[in-house]
């Protein structure tokens, strides 16, 4: 992929803040079949006609495609936006294979994928006994990740956003403070301090966060 005009991504990205932020449906294949065009489409003006289409096509309740495309669109572009931030840094660099979903970046030897997420109400505690306690969320996090097409239990940073308002999800769009975030995390990095994880049949990963909050 070209590298992306990030003011630009932005400024699309904040349309999706129009409407509330639900799932009316659990992800699964068939309906990320329906909305593969999300990856093709960078503008929200451009998103829109193509969300009717499928509701026509496929006889399904516009309501429920509207937020499981507007909402897989979002995080892509998201995520995008993120993995650019981290590989126009120094020191870091691209995976290869730009469609390997178990690695996306290298920092110095070691690989990572990365992934933005809200801060889980799900995990049980508050977000100062997560930054306390962050091999017990990282596991969390492995643990409950979606068993969709990106799941892996390789190597991987967490970029967690927290809004003091409870609009953690809008934070996803807030790129120049993710930026800041990370550059920050990025200058300070030694890979001592990663968190080694182990799973099931001696399977182990390293995994970090990075916290973004407002």
């Amino acid at each position: 992929m070209k590298n992306l005009d990030l003011a630009h991504i932005e400024e699309q990205l904040k349309y999706r803040w129009d409407y509330k932020y639900v799932w009316r449906r659990k992800q699964n294949n068939l309906w990320d079949s329906y909305t593969s065009y999300i990856y093709k489409t960078q503008n929200w003006a451009d998103l829109i006609p193509k969300m009717a289409k499928t509701v026509i096509d496929h006889k399904l309740d516009k309501h429920e495609l509207f937020y499981y495309a507007s909402n897989r669109w979002y995080n892509f572009w998201s995520a995008m936006a993120v993995e650019q931030l981290f590989t126009e840094i120094e020191g870091i660099t691209p995976a290869v294979n730009s469609r390997d979903r178990e690695k996306d970046f290298f920092i110095k030897q070691t690989p990572f994928d990365h992934k933005t997420s809200i801060f889980p109400k799900g995990f049980g505690h508050d977000i100062n006994y997560a930054k306390s306690n962050e091999k017990e969320l990282i596991t969390w996090l492995y643990e409950h990740q979606s068993g969709e097409q990106r799941f892996h239990l390789k190597n991987r940073l967490f970029v967690i956003v927290h809004d003091i308002n409870g609009n953690h999800w809008k934070m996803k769009a807030r790129l120049s403070l993710i930026k800041t975030a990370i550059k920050n995390y990025v200058s300070a990095y030694h890979e001592d301090q990663l968190q080694k994880v182990i799973f099931a049949e001696n399977k182990q990963a390293l995994s970090d966060i990075i916290w973004v909050q407002q």
